[in-house]
């Protein structure tokens, strides 16, 4: 039985992005000497292991998650 995609786009808004967070997070992931090659290692590792839908799950997942800890967590 196939799996339906998860729809990235479309429906009502849940958690809002804004443009400086995503060039910050960008940043991070690719220019930071210490934090991009760890967070370009595990984005290798887990689009070798995930499926689309399984690493759609787990963005948001994650974003759910960092929304509900403390900052310092």
């Amino acid at each position: 039985m196939a799996v339906k995609p998860i729809e990235l786009l479309g429906g009502e808004s849940v958690y809002c992005i804004n443009e400086s967070q995503l060039r910050s997070a960008f940043r991070l992931a690719h220019e930071d000497p210490d934090a991009a090659p760890r967070i370009q290692t595990e984005l290798a590792a887990l689009e070798s292991k995930l499926s689309r839908n399984e690493r759609a799950a787990l963005a948001f997942v994650l974003i759910d998650r960092l929304l509900k800890s403390s900052p310092g967590a």
